[in-house]
C-alpha cells in the first residue's frame, strides 16, 4: 500500500511539473555540489544521486544529534543510541557490528573522518555539523573518486567557507535537560593591490546537556578553521579541525515495551558507561589553473584521533582505548579533449599507525561459564601499520546535445601489518589457561594482510525538454575488511580468513530542480557479496550475502506566497540471500533485522512575514524487525516538531523549537538478543530549546 501512495504522488509530482507554466523573470535555483567531482559543479549534472543540506536548512534545524538533520535525506536512517551516539544507515539496515561503519565513508572537507581500515561506527560526532556551509550526501556506491567504505553511502560535511566581508556571529541556545550551547563565528577576507585575496574563518562550538537519562549527559566542544590564499592561477585553502567529546552514556534498557514505562526510560542500568573521544584534521588544498579547463588539485592531511569508551553491552563491562595516526594525500588532475570530453586522473595515497586496547577490571558477573572464559587484565593489546594507495580515471562524455554519458574505474591496495602486543591465542594476560575450553577473547600472532579492490562505475543521462533529469548507474563499491574484524578474534579461531565486501548497484531515476518545484524518484537494487559476519560460533566469515531494493522519492514545492512544503520517502526490502542458522533457523530470505521497509519526513514551511519562518515536522519511523530470525519486531513511530525563526533586524535572531511536540513514547532504536530478550534505546519526551544569535556588522 505505501508502494502504491509513493507512486501516486510521484505521478501528482511530475503532472505538477509539467503544469508549471514558464516564468521569463524567474530563475532556476542551481545546487552546487562538490562531492560527485571534488570540484563545484550543478547537481543537475550530477549522474546519480547527490543530496545537499544547504546552510539555511542547517540553521533552522540547528540540531543537537545529527540524526535531526539527516532524516531529511530519503534513504538515511540513522539510528540515534544516548548522547552523541549512533548506528548508520544509508541504502541499507541499520548496520552494527565490529566493521559496520565500513559500509559508509564519512568525510569533512573531502578528507575521510577516520583513516582507511579504522572506521568507527559514530564518527560523525567528530565532525563539525553544528556550523557547517553545507553537508552533502551521496546514496549507494560513489564514484572513482571515492574508494574504500563508499559502500552504501557518502557523507560529506563542508566547513563554513571564507565571507566575502568581515563577518562575526555569536549564539546562544538553552534547553531542556539542562542544554546549553555557544556557537561563535569570525572572518573576513581582503584583496591586496596585487590582486591577490587572502581570508579566514574561525567557528567554535561548546555544549553541554545534562542528559534525560540518570547519570548520562556530555560535554563538547568542535573548532575548525579556514584559511585562504588566491591569485591569478593558484588557490591554497587550508582547514583544521579540532574536537572533545567527554559523555556519560546510558545504555539499553530491558523488557518488552519497556520505554512506554516513564521511570524504566528515564533509567540507566550502566552508570559506569562513559566515552571520551579526541579528534584533529589539518589539510592544505593547492589547486592550480593552467588553462581555462585545467586544473591541478593536490590535498596533504594529516589526522589523529584518540578514544576510551566502557563497552558496557559486552559481559564482564571492558575498558576500550583505540587510537590513529595518520598522514595522506589526495590528487586529481582535470583536462579536456574538445569541448565534449572531459578525464580527470587521481592518485590517492595514505598511511597510518592505529592501536587498540581492551582491559577488564573486574571479575565478570553472570553464569559460571562467563565468569570462566572471561578473565580480567589485558584482553587485546595490538598496533597495526597501514597502508592504502589508490589510482582512478573518471571521464565525462556529453556525446549529443541532451545525452551524457560518465565512466570511471578506481583501483585501490589496502595493506596491513599487524603486531600483536600480547601473547597470541586465547588464555589470560599470563598464559593462565581458561575453563571451558579456554577464554572467549582469542589473539592472533602476528601477520599482515593485502586487500586489492578495482571498482568501476558507469552512468548515461538525459536531459528532458522540461529540464528533468532521466539517468541510470551501474556500480561497483567496496570495502576492505577493517583491522577489527581481522585481528579481534573470539574463541578458537586464530585467523580470519576474510575478502573485501562487495556490493554490485543499479539504479535508475529521474530529477528536477527548479526555483518553484525540485522533485526525484529513484529505484536501486544491489547485491552484497562477502558480506562480514559473526557466526554462532563467534567467528568472523566474510561468505555471506545479502539483497537490497528500494525506491526513494523527494518532492519540494512552494504553495504559494507564504506557504511550501517538502517531502521524502523510502521504501526498501533488505534480505539475508545465503545459509546461515541462527538458533537452530536458517535466516536465508529472512528479512535484515533493524530494516524498516519504510521511512521518511514531511516539513510545512509557513513564512507569513519575510523575517519569520516557521516549520511543522512530521517524522515516520516503520515497523522492523529485532532480530535476523524475524520472530521479534518492533512497530515504529511517528513524531511532530515545531520549528521557529525570527530575524529580528540586521543584527538579531531568535529561534526556537519544540521536538517530540505530542510528547509521545518511543523507542530510539529496538533490538532482541537471545541473553536480554527485547531492549532499547528510548525516545526523549517532549523537549524545548530556545536562542539568540547575534550577527556583527560586516
Amino acid at each position: 500500500m505505501a508502494f502504491k501512495n509513493l507512486c501516486l504522488l510521484f505521478i501528482f509530482y511530475s503532472s505538477a511539473s509539467i503544469a508549471e507554466q514558464p516564468d521569463e523573470k524567474k530563475k532556476d535555483d542551481k545546487t552546487i555540489v562538490v562531492i560527485s567531482s571534488r570540484i563545484a559543479s550543478d547537481a543537475d549534472s550530477h549522474i546519480g544521486n547527490v543530496d545537499k543540506i544547504s546552510a539555511e536548512e542547517i540553521k533552522q534545524v540547528a540540531h543537537v544529534h545529527i540524526q535531526e538533520l539527516l532524516q531529511r535525506v530519503p534513504g538515511v536512517n540513522l539510528q540515534r543510541g544516548n548522547g552523541q551516539e549512533y548506528l548508520p544507515a544509508i541504502r541499507s539496515p541499520v548496520l552494527t557490528g565490529a566493521g559496520a561503519c565500513g559500509g559508509f565513508l564519512i568525510s569533512e572537507d573531502y578528507i575521510p573522518l577516520r583513516a582507511a581500515g579504522f572506521c568507527n561506527v559514530n564518527e560523525l560526532f567528530e565532525a563539525h555539523t553544528e556550523q557547517a556551509e553545507s553537508i552533502e550526501v551521496v546514496r549507494g556506491p560513489g564514484n572513482a573518486y571515492f574508494g574504500s567504505n563508499a559502500l552504501h553511502g557518502i557523507v560529506n560535511i563542508n566547513t563554513p567557507d571564507i565571507p566575502n566581508t568581515k563577518q562575526t556571529r555569536l549564539a546562544f541556545e538553552a534547553g531542556s535537560y539542562e542544554f546549553t550551547r555557544i556557537k561563535t563565528r569570525m572572518g573576513n577576507s581582503t584583496i591586496d593591490s596585487d590582486g591577490d585575496l587572502t581570508g579566514y574563518n574561525l567557528a567554535l562550538t561548546v555544549s553541554r546537556d545534562g542528559g534525560y537519562r540518570d547519570d548520562s549527559g556530555y560535554n563538547q566542544q568542535k573548532f575548525s578553521g579556514r584559511h585562504l590564499y588566491s591569485n591569478n592561477k593558484l588557490n591554497i585553502k587550508s582547514g583544521l579541525t579540532i574536537t572533545n567529546l567527554d559523555q556519560r552514556t546510558a545504555g539499553f534498557i530491558l523488557g518488552r515495551d519497556s520505554f512506554k514505562d516513564s521511570q524504566l526510560a528515564r533509567a540507566n542500568l550502566n552508570p559506569e558507561a562513559f566515552r571520551k573521544a579526541e579528534s584533529l584534521r589539518l589539510w592544505s588544498r593547492f589547486e592550480y589553473q593552467s588553462t581555462e579547463v585545467n586544473q591541478l588539485i593536490v590535498t596533504p592531511y594529516i589526522r589523529l584521533t584518540d578514544m576510551s569508551f566502557r563497552q558496557h553491552f559486552l559481559p564482564g563491562k571492558p575498558l576500550e582505548e583505540n587510537g590513529q595516526q595518520s598522514i595522506g594525500l589526495q590528487s586529481v588532475y582535470y583536462f579536456a579533449l574538445g569541448e565534449t570530453f572531459k578525464l580527470s586522473l587521481g592518485i590517492d595515497g595514505e598511511t597510518s599507525n592505529g592501536f587498540l586496547k581492551q582491559t577488564q577490571e573486574s571479575p565478570t558477573e553472570g553464569s559460571a561459564f562467563l565468569q570462566a572464559t572471561i578473565p580480567t587484565g589485558k584482553q587485546y593489546d595490538y598496533d597495526v601499520n597501514a597502508s592504502m594507495f589508490a589510482s582512478f580515471i573518471h571521464s565525462d562524455w556529453q556525446f549529443l546535445p541532451r545525452w551524457q554519458l560518465t565512466a570511471g574505474i578506481r583501483y585501490e591496495s589496502m595493506n596491513y601489518d599487524y603486531d600483536n602486543q600480547m601473547l597470541a591465542g586465547r588464555t589470560t594476560e599470563d598464559g593462565t589457561e581458561c575453563g571451558f575450553g579456554g577464554c572467549r577473547y582469542s589473539r592472533p600472532e602476528d601477520r599482515n594482510d593485502s586487500f586489492d579492490n578495482w571498482a568501476p562505475k558507469v552512468g548515461i543521462s538525459y536531459l528532458l525538454p522540461n529540464k528533468a533529469l532521466l539517468f541510470t548507474n551501474l556500480s561497483r563499491g567496496f570495502r576492505a575488511p577493517q583491522a577489527t574484524e581481522l585481528y579481534r578474534l573470539q574463541r578458537e579461531q586464530a585467523v580470519a580468513d576474510l575478502d573485501s565486501v562487495k556490493l554490485n548497484s543499479f539504479e535508475i531515476g529521474i530529477r528536477k530542480e527548479s526555483s518553484q518545484i525540485s522533485y526525484e524518484l529513484v529505484y536501486y537494487q544491489m547485491d552484497k557479496d562477502n558480506v562480514i559476519i559473526r557466526d554462532s560460533n563467534f567467528f568472523n566469515i566474510s561468505n555471506g550475502k545479502t539483497k537490497h531494493k528500494g525506491l526513494e522519492g523527494r518532492f519540494d514545492y512552494i504553495l504559494g506566497e507564504f506557504w511550501s512544503i517538502a517531502v521524502n520517502a523510502s521504501l526498501a526490502e533488505h534480505r539475508y540471500a545465503s545459509d546461515q542458522f541462527l538458533g537452530g533457523i536458517n535466516i536465508n530470505g529472512n528479512e535484515i533485522d533493524t530494516a524498516p521497509n519504510q521511512f521518511g519526513s514531511m516539513q510545512l514551511r509557513w513564512n507569513p512575514t519575510e523575517n519569520l519562518r516557521l516549520e511543522l515536522e512530521w517524522l515516520n519511523q516503520g515497523a522492523y524487525y529485532m532480530d535476523a530470525e524475524n520472530l521479534h519486531k518492533y512497530g515504529g513511530y511517528n513524531l511532530l516538531n515545531l520549528r521557529a525563526n525570527w530575524e529580528v533586524n540586521d543584527r538579531w535572531n531568535i529561534f526556537a523549537r519544540v521536538n517530540n511536540l505530542l510528547d509521545k513514547k518511543y523507542a530510539e532504536r529496538a533490538d532482541y538478543t537471545f541473553f536480554t530478550e527485547e531492549r532499547y534505546f528510548p525516545g526523549t519526551p517532549l523537549n524545548l530549546f530556545v536562542g539568540v544569535e547575534w550577527r556583527g556588522a560586516d
